[in-house]
């Protein structure tokens, strides 16, 4: 994808979307901080019901510490992994309080010596809190990035640090968000809603989905993407099926089966002769 392509594609996601924001529900840098922390491995809805109860009592490192990891727990234990993530937000707020003074610093350094605090929160919160330009990658940029062709890599870092190389630099402080917001609305895993994509024409993904009616014979290129799933899923079938099914038991013809043969019908011959010796 050349920089006339790339202009244009975030040219398009911008018109659609002008001032993109997160979907956490946050007030401040150190709620932002808190949020995207708990997100890991999980949705931002589950995120924002458990925070919605949470802020009002405690909103604060100071509040956080005083809820304890316990207290803590109750509030966000509808999230996956809440146990790991209820003793990392307290030892967070511990050291934001000792080494901050119970601010959010607005550098990556620190952030990520944070206990919960990986590469990607760090860079959410320095994009969105600070107005930092860069990209956080999660599962939804990435498939974008590769579908598109925009940053084909094989993994999320390199996915990142294409991204900030390619990017246009007029589009690179909302970007991650126009990414983002794509891929979970509309460039989805298992069924893209590429019909009304903005972005299709530039797009290199080929099992591009049709809307619906239109004829599945005739995609905007190569198959549907559900047609290609249902192939994909028919084809395992069938090799799980061949697994099981139990294995034809050929048996080996026995080197000495002529040799028992011969001996039955030479034994056999005696017997022939006398029989008929008695009957005359």
């Amino acid at each position: 994808m050349n920089l006339a392509q790339r202009t244009e594609l975030y040219r398009r996601l911008a018109a659609v979307n002008p001032t993109p924001r997160s979907d956490l529900q946050y007030s401040n840098a150190f709620e932002l901080l808190v949020a995207v922390a708990l997100s890991a491995q999980a949705t931002d809805v589950s995120v924002n019901k458990a925070t919605a109860k949470l802020w009002p009592v405690a909103n604060t490192p100071q509040a956080i510490v005083a809820l304890g990891e316990a207290g803590l727990r109750d509030y966000i234990k509808t999230i996956g992994l809440y146990q790991t993530k209820a003793r990392n937000v307290i030892k967070l707020c511990e050291q934001l309080l000792s080494l901050h003074g119970g601010e959010v610093p607005n550098d990556r350094a620190a952030l990520e010596a944070l206990p919960g605090v990986g590469s990607k929160t760090a860079s959410v919160v320095l994009n969105i809190a600070f107005g930092v330009p860069t990209i956080a990658v999660d599962t939804h940029i990435f498939r974008v990035a590769n579908r598109t062709g925009l940053a084909p890599e094989k993994t999320a870092d390199k996915v990142a640090a294409k991204l900030e190389k390619v990017t246009p630099k007029e589009y690179l402080l909302n970007a991650h968000h126009w990414l983002i917001l794509h891929g979970r609305y509309l460039c989805k895993a298992r069924t893209p809603e590429c019909w009304r994509c903005s972005i299709a024409e530039f797009c290199k993904f080929k099992a591009k989905t049709p809307a619906a009616g239109d004829d599945a014979a005739k995609p905007l290129k190569g198959k549907p993407a559900a047609r290609k799933l249902a192939g994909k899923a028919a084809r395992k079938a069938v090799k799980k099926a061949a697994k099981k099914a139990p294995k034809k038991v050929v048996k080996k013809a026995s080197k000495t089966a002529p040799r028992k043969a011969a001996a039955k019908k030479k034994m056999a011959a005696p017997k022939a002769a006398r029989s008929k010796a008695a009957a005359a």
